[in-house]
């Protein structure tokens, strides 16, 4: 009987890995047809074609295009699927135990690079989608509160170890560190004038620094 109960656990963690590794197929399969054939025109039989799977399963995985592209986003946000909130995750919870303003700013601009690499494209399928779409339209709108509420978090560790430039407010701060450090921005320098990774997360910790520090 012992044999038997252990074969069942290690099936089930085994089929635990194969529908991970079928939903990640899916979600790669969803962005490249969303990129290259915009969000509208691609279906979810489509995307069910590309990844090797029956539509069902997509449906199974994901219950929508609209969940689908939510999903999406989530998980380049994070890096993967673990369902773990952004700011507990290793890189913000590094940023927030740096000494000094100046690391916190020098670390949280590497963090955020690496993921607007991930998340930039995805944000970009779901700007144009929402032009189209009022229920992607809304999707997006609460993402950028979400977005906007763990940067005010992230501006309250920098608060929690000094003033900011000319007594500007926690609330100030916010909005420069929002605006500067945004999909769109990250897409203009990155895509439009070609800078790479490194001069970019460079440029952003040296603007942040100039703009929020003493």
């Amino acid at each position: 009987m012992s044999k038997v109960k252990g074969v069942r656990r290690y099936d089930s963690s085994l089929r635990t890995a194969q529908a991970g590794q079928t939903r990640l197929r899916i979600l790669e399969a969803a962005q490249q047809l969303f990129a290259e054939r915009g969000y509208a025109a691609t279906t979810m039989d489509a995307i069910a074609s590309a990844a090797g799977v029956a539509p069902d399963t997509v449906y199974a995985s994901f219950g929508s295009k609209t969940g689908l592209l939510h999903r999406l986003l989530d998980v380049r946000v994070g890096g993967d699927e673990a369902p773990v909130p952004l700011l507990e995750r290793e890189g913000p919870k590094s940023v927030r135990a740096l000494p000094t303003q100046r690391r916190q700013v020098v670390g949280f601009a590497a963090d955020i690079s690496e993921i607007l690499e991930r998340a930039r494209p995805v944000d970009d399928i779901m700007r144009g989608a929402a032009g189209v779409d009022p229920e992607i339209a809304a999707l997006r709108g609460r993402m950028q509160e979400t977005r906007y509420e763990n940067i005010r978090q992230f501006v309250s560790w920098l608060a929690a170890k000094g003033p900011f430039r000319g007594g500007m407010s926690e609330q100030e701060a916010a909005a420069h560190v929002w605006t500067l450090a945004s999909p769109e921005v990250h897409g203009l320098l990155r895509r439009e004038r070609g800078w790479t990774k490194d001069r970019y997360a460079a440029w952003l910790a040296d603007t942040l620094t100039r703009t929020l520090l003493p």
